[in-house]
């Protein structure tokens, strides 16, 4: 009793003494005067949110003097408890994921966190306001942006989502999510730009740029080896330390200094044995020491354990937040198990974003933003992004077609995937929609069909029985062979899509989602047979959330057009490409093997279970490990160093138009602390079009072995008309040269022969020029902070082409 009396006692004196001289006030007062007046108190409550409250489930308080009730939902999932005043303070972004706790004595605020790598994801309808629905954008999807290679194209969307951010009274989005592509069957890839390092930092800089100029964070995630969602939140990711600088976390390196997002995510995976959200040497060492970060860390949604560990590893705020949290900090501070020096320093970085955010400026959100503006940029910037994987004169199509529209995606457009990456929109575009309003003809036996069938299926579907959960999806429209032939009489082309959809909490399925099942395959043949036979074109589409298999069924086709997902305006999008409204100009951020097989990640992914009889965790999964035995061979660094064939490479896609590269000249022949590259590229065709030129450079082996290339630098013409050139222009520095060495702990660039590869794709290098880095250069030596617990095998090259 004793005990708790002299704690009441030391806790009470600051606020009495507090209350004989003024206040200090955030943004009148320096911060650590304004740390310096809070209590212990209210520093644990500044670094826990405020809890979640999910639509439709009653929110679980804890009572005073009771233990912790819980509470099981439909579905089998347990509320989190939450403090009763947090549970009735009016949320003011309602179905935004997290706030923080207000302090008003000191003139602290809360903030808003709001769910959104593709759109803010908000609730559409507010009780006690029938009279408005609150809708937002559903912007192109992670992969389709970076399938644009083209940053000011990524940054004027990311512009568009902040004025939405900003509008809907949001401080800042959790997002973009920037997790590497390293195997096909990751559930979230469809958030994630890409599998090379490089092309995925440099959209993500280019998105927190275009987002935070409109006075609005970001939180860029999952930091870091967050690559699958089997077993997401009890995964232990055994990666060597190599892999992990130079492919899983050097893409949020590109991105933190190049565009400083005001928040880091943590990752609900371990790294070699412990939590990312836990681990000093990745939050503070590796991200602030190294990396210069300056905003705030946030856990993921009950990501980690040890709420002491995390605390004082520098996770700043733990999301969304639960009251044993808060009691825990306050039990570490009695018992010393966390220090005043990482409480404050943590409580430090939060304030310091509060103190630029919209809450803390008392902006007047309007709640309306330019929806009818950021949906034509929209269709646009999807329309620009798509990759044409293959064109046998089908496309473009010519005006006033009649086409017979087949898939049951042509009528129910995938404009994004589930979970917290979902958008609450007002509509969708879907791709017979989009070609109607671009004057084609539609088979209105085969439309009519589909339009039956799908509404009688969706009844028959039962209710997700969490907003996460995607329904079943709905097996493709069996269609006799004579309707098929009939259709080919009547109309000119024939055009199937094919889609695919995935979210959070589930990996995709290898057999359902990656390959194609006998009845699709079987359509596209029969569709193929009955229009070629007539001499007409058939032409595939792809609205789908990742990579699948297409090896068995290309030949089929005349065109084959990958859409991703690309927002709510897709079907429009899909049209103007399909025109040639749009010449297309994308190519692919991530490589389609011919078979799973060849992944280098195939027989590690998603790992094993350490324990398969243990109860499962809802959305965290069981006890689980996952070795990296790739290394940093993933993606193309594997298919080109192991001489593996792809269906399609990295970096690749056609256009309506060809376009020539000439020119390639080195600014020395000897690299001395940078070097340029410039080449030339002109329009030989007959149609406007831009390229999206990709610059690889092929290393010396000295002490390590190293790609076959790896891509140092891209960039995207202007729109070329024909017979027109433009002259582009790359920077290399040591960053660009070097690889990271784990015996010294630092980046070595080693001396010998260099090759610049200038080229269409990872496989289509078009020109080349070498130069000598005559001596080694050396980084400084870095922190030994992520070394794996136990020795990995990694995969190396048996044979160099070079």
């Amino acid at each position: 009793m004793r005990k708790i009396l002299t704690i009441a006692f030391s806790l009470y004196v600051p606020v009495v003494c507090l209350a004989q001289q003024p206040l200090p006030r955030l943004g009148k007062d320096p911060v650590d005067k304004v740390v310096a007046a809070m209590t212990p108190e209210e520093k644990a409550r500044l670094l826990v949110g405020m809890g979640i409250l999910i639509p439709g489930i009653p929110p679980n308080i804890r009572k005073a003097n009771a233990p912790n009730p819980s509470s099981a939902p439909e579905g089998g999932m347990s509320m989190p408890v939450m403090d009763s005043l947090d549970a009735a303070t009016p949320q003011k972004v309602p179905g935004a994921a997290g706030r923080t706790h207000a302090i008003p004595r000191l003139g602290i605020p809360t903030i808003i966190l709001s769910d959104g790598p593709a759109g803010v994801r908000i609730e559409p309808v507010r009780k006690g306001d029938s009279s408005k629905t609150y809708f937002a954008t559903a912007f192109p999807v992670g992969t389709l942006l970076a399938s644009s290679w083209d940053t000011a194209l990524v940054k004027k969307v990311g512009e568009a989502f902040g004025e939405e951010i900003r509008d809907y009274a949001v401080d800042i989005i959790l997002g973009p999510g920037m997790n590497i592509h390293r195997n096909p069957l990751g559930g979230r890839n469809f958030e994630y730009y890409s599998e090379d390092p490089l092309l995925s930092g440099r959209i993500a800089a280019a998105m927190v740029k275009g987002i935070q100029s409109k006075g609005v964070g970001t939180s860029v995630k999952h930091f870091a080896g967050n690559n699958q969602e089997t077993n997401r939140g009890l995964i232990n990711t055994m990666v060597s330390e190599r892999a992990l600088r130079e492919i899983y976390l050097r893409n949020f390196e590109y991105a933190i200094k190049e565009s400083s997002p005001w928040t880091v995510m943590s990752s609900y995976n371990k790294i070699n044995g412990r939590y990312t959200s836990e681990s000093p040497g990745l939050l503070l060492t590796v991200l602030r020491e190294e990396w210069g970060f300056k905003g705030f860390v946030t856990s993921d949604w009950f990501g980690g354990k040890n709420v002491a560990d995390q605390v004082n590893a520098g996770n700043d705020v733990l999301m969304p937040g639960t009251p044993d949290q808060s009691d825990s900090i306050l039990e570490g501070i009695s018992s010393g198990k966390i220090s005043m020096k990482a409480i404050d320093r943590n409580v430090t970085d939060i304030l310091n974003i509060i103190l630029i955010s919209p809450s803390f400026k008392h902006y007047a959100a309007s709640e309306k933003p330019d929806l009818k503006a950021h949906a034509a940029l929209t269709r646009t910037a999807a329309g620009e992004s798509m990759v044409l994987l293959k064109n046998n004169s089908g496309l473009p199509l010519a005006p006033k077609k009649n086409i017979a529209l087949f898939g049951n995606t042509s009528y129910e457009l995938i404009a994004g995937g589930s979970g917290s990456g979902d958008v609450n929109k007002a509509y969708t575009i879907s791709l017979n929609q989009g070609l109607k309003n671009s004057g084609y003809l539609l088979n209105a036996t085969i439309s009519d069909a589909y339009a039956r069938y799908l509404k009688e299926e969706h009844e028959k579907q039962p209710r997700p029985v969490f907003f996460f959960m995607l329904p079943p999806r709905i097996e493709e429209m069996k269609y006799s062979r004579e309707s098929i032939e009939k259709a080919a009489g009547e109309s000119d082309v024939a055009l199937f899509t094919l889609g695919r959809n995935a979210g959070e909490g589930s990996d995709r399925d290898l057999k359902k989602d990656f390959s194609i099942n006998d009845s699709e395959r079987d359509l596209i043949r029969e569709i193929s047979e009955a229009f070629h036979k007539k001499g007409k074109k058939f032409i595939v589409v792809l609205n789908i959330d990742g990579v699948i298999e297409t090896a068995s069924w290309r030949g089929y086709s005349d065109a084959i057009l990958l859409a991703w997902q690309p927002g709510l305006e897709g079907g429009n999008s899909m049209a103007d490409v399909l025109s040639g409204k749009i010449n297309p100009s994308g190519k692919l951020p991530t490589s389609f093997p011919l078979q799973y097989d060849d992944v280098p990640s195939a027989k590690s992914f998603p790992g094993r279970e350490l324990d398969p009889a243990a109860k499962s965790i809802p959305f965290m999964g069981k006890p689980a490990e996952v070795t990296y035995e790739e290394g940093i061979y993933v993606g193309y660094r594997y298919y080109e160093s192991f001489h593996v064939k792809t269906a399609w490479p990295f970096g690749f896609g056609l256009s309506y138009t060809s376009f020539k590269y000439s020119n390639l000249t080195l600014s020395s022949n000897n690299f001395n602390e940078n070097l340029t590259a410039m080449v030339t590229v002109t329009n030989t065709g007959k149609t406007a079009g831009r390229e999206a030129v990709e610059l690889y450079l092929s290393a010396p082996r000295v002490k390590i072995n190293k790609p076959e290339e790896e891509l140092k630098a891209f960039a995207k013409t202007r729109l070329l008309k024909p017979g027109e050139s433009q002259t582009i222009r790359f920077t290399l520095d040591f960053s660009s040269l070097a690889s990271f060495d784990t015996d010294q702990t630092r980046w070595i660039a080693d001396a010998g022969k260099y090759e610049v590869k200038i080229g269409a794709s990872a496989e289509d290098i078009r020109l080349t020029r070498s130069f000598n880095l005559n001596r080694e250069i050396k980084g400084p030596v870095l922190h030994k902070v992520l070394e794996p617990a136990e020795e990995i095998k990694e995969l190396q090259p048996i044979t160099y082409s070079r």
